[in-house]
């Protein structure tokens, strides 16, 4: 089902805003994680990691969630379709994947928060590098992400070839025109 043209337009701009909040997220994760690293305040690092955990799941889950499902409702609602471009396919396994991770690493966030909670721990046991590389890691693949969405390289799956010679077909085909009855 194609959607209508003020409806795409619409989805795109839910899509491109929940993908670009959540590359601005990460990054403001990445400032936060560079910053418990390097600090020398003690209340300053452990602030850090116990804001992480609520921060992530009001900030970065929402963008990854709401990125990841209008993408797929963009591409079922519009020409471009789920299946029938490589690129469509790569950016749908990157989201998804992303996700996933992100979702598996709240347990991380909630224990980075519980260990910087705890007054008798050493601050070398509060700082984590972990955040740091997820943080990096997470750019560059949402970055991937972006490329894929602005240069749309060629690459139709064998799905979208049957698609565009099932068009073909049916467009080239004439028509039978009903014959009047005497």
């Amino acid at each position: 089902m194609t959607m209508s043209p003020r409806l795409r337009r619409l989805g795109l701009i839910v899509h491109v805003t929940s993908s670009v909040g959540w590359v601005g997220a990460v990054a403001a994760f990445l400032a936060l994680a560079l910053i418990g690293m390097t600090s020398q305040d003690p209340r300053t690092v452990r602030g850090v990691y116990l804001v992480m955990e609520p921060a992530a799941w009001y900030a970065l889950v929402p963008f990854a969630c709401a990125a990841l499902i209008t993408g797929i409702v963009q591409s079922l609602g519009t020409p471009w379709g789920l299946f029938r471009h490589y690129w469509i396919l790569f950016k749908l396994l990157i989201n998804a994947v992303a996700t996933t991770v992100l979702l598996i690493y709240m347990g991380t966030f909630k224990s980075m928060a519980e260990t910087a909670a705890d007054p008798e721990a050493s601050l070398s046991s509060v700082r984590n590098f972990s955040p740091v590389l997820h943080s990096v890691l997470a750019l560059v693949v949402l970055l991937l992400a972006m490329i894929l969405a602005v240069y749309k390289p060629r690459g139709v799956t064998p799905y979208g070839l049957r698609k565009q010679h099932g068009r073909r077909e049916s467009v080239s085909q004439p028509v039978a025109m009903p014959v009047p009855r005497p």
